[in-house]
Parts: C-alpha cells; structure tokens; sequence
C-alpha cells in the first residue's frame, strides 16, 4: 500500500536526441535530465520510447534488448534513486525469446514499479517486436498511473480503458517521427501530435504527459514538443523542439477541476449501445 501518496505531484517530460546504439552516452544524458528535473522539483520525469537505444534498432536487438532488470534498468533505478524521483523510460526489452518494446517505471527509492509492453505495434514493429496483452495502471506515491507507449495514443479506445482503470495520469513513452513527405504534405508535425495528447487527455478527462524523441535518425526526424497536459486539454509546459525537459503541477482534486468535470461530462455521457 501506497502511505499517504501526494494528490498534487510535480510532472516533467524530458526530450533529446538519441546517439543511435551508444546505450553508455545515452544512459549519461538521461541521467542528466533526471537530475535536471528532479532540481527542479519533479515528482515523475518521463522520456521517450527506446530512450536508451534509438528507435531503428531491428537488426541490433539480440545485442541491444536488455532485460528489465538488466544494466541500463539498474542504472535508470539508480538515477532514481539518486534524485529521489520517479522515472518512466521507453526501452527495447527482452522477455525469454522474445523481445518488446517497453515503458519501465521505477519509485523514487529505485524500486522497480512497472514494465508495460506496447500493445499496439506500427508497421514494421510487428516484425521486430511481440506485443503487450495487458493494460497497465500503477498505484504510486503521486496517484494511479496509467502507461502507454507512442502509437497507443491513436487508439481511444486504450487510453479510454486505462482512465476506466482509475488512472489520475496518463504517460506516454514515444518517438513520433515523420519524413520529409509526411511533414511538408501531411503537416505531421510537432503540433498534430500535441494535439492529439491535448485531445486524449480532454475526452478521457485525465492529466496527460508525452515524452517524444528529437533529432535524426535514419532519414526521419523525431518531432520533439513533449507535453504536460491538463483534463481540459489545456497545455501546461512543453519543451517545443530543443533538448530539455518542461514541468507542471498537477492537482487531482482541485476546486477548478471538480468545476470544469462537472460541465465536460463525456465519460457519462457516452453511449455504448449505440456504437
């Protein structure tokens, strides 16, 4: 059991560019930003999926996937420990013979909390990856928390299932990523993925926090604009395109918040019959 857990936790995403397979210099800058973000008073620092790797790892996963209590999980549990923060990071995973693209979650004392296994794989991730079968929400010292990795947020049928599930807070581990073709044709870009966290966090009435990726990689470009966002779908930090981290206070059981879900009534009002 969780002792009197904070219901008005201090949330960060955390942004940067992955040095392809070099796990040590990556493992360097996520310990870094952890620090960064717990200084600044962070409760939770989220960061990108496949943060300790790069995400264009399918040729490379028998010698990059690690277990997730193997070194980069133990040292990841340790710059949480060190910081006295909780952390949530996206890393490529081995599980027996199989491998998975997973969200760990790790306690402020280093404890590890949480693997969640991305349910909904895109294109060629089925090729390289198993997928998850479960949806994950975790009681933690600041609320339930629900976990998700980048194309999970698409469906709003599992960001909806974690919210039934009792989540406060919804991360999202991701590297939203987009060539030349999707962002000058498309306008796949840094603010359609904001909006779509904006729109999942305001139809699901939960706080929302997406970790992306930035830089190149392999001809794409990982799109950046991390974000914190409110019930509303208000915007509350995010990191725009740079390396960096953003935070925002959230509060689970404000008078502004009771006020505003008394008039954005969408869950109840749903009609399941009908659809």
């Amino acid at each position: 059991m969780i002792a009197t857990p904070s219901r008005s936790p201090r949330v960060a995403v955390a942004q940067f560019h992955c040095a392809g397979s070099d796990v040590a210099r990556n493992l360097e800058t996520i310990g870094s930003l952890i620090s960064q973000a717990s200084s600044d008073g962070a409760d939770l620092v989220v960061l990108h999926e496949t943060a300790t790797t790069g995400y264009f790892i399918a040729d490379a996963l028998d010698r990059l996937a690690e277990t997730d209590d193997g070194p980069s999980a133990t040292q990841i549990a340790e710059f949480a420990r060190a910081n006295a923060i909780h952390v949530a990071v996206g890393m490529a995973i081995r599980d027996g013979a199989r491998f998975y693209d997973a969200q760990l979650l790790f306690a402020p004392d280093g404890t590890h909390l949480a693997t969640y296994k991305k349910c909904h794989l895109f294109s060629s991730e089925r090729q390289w990856y198993a997928q998850g079968e479960e949806a994950v929400v975790v009681e933690t010292g600041i609320g339930r928390i629900g976990l998700s990795i980048c194309y999970d947020l698409i469906f709003p049928e599992f960001i909806r299932k974690l919210a039934d599930l009792g989540a406060d807070l919804v991360i999202n581990s991701t590297n939203w990523i987009g060539d030349d073709f999707q962002r000058q044709v498309w306008d796949w870009s840094g603010g359609t993925v904001t909006s779509l966290a904006r729109t999942r966090a305001l139809e699901n009435g939960v706080w929302l926090a997406m970790a992306n990726g930035i830089g190149p990689e392999q001809g794409f470009q990982s799109l950046g604009h991390s974000c914190v966002v409110a019930p509303s779908g208000k915007v509350l930090a995010s990191v725009g395109e740079a390396q960096g981290f953003a935070a925002a206070d959230l509060d689970y059981d404000s008078d502004e918040l009771e006020r505003w879900r008394a008039i954005a009534t969408y869950r109840s009002d749903r009609r399941p019959q009908l659809y």
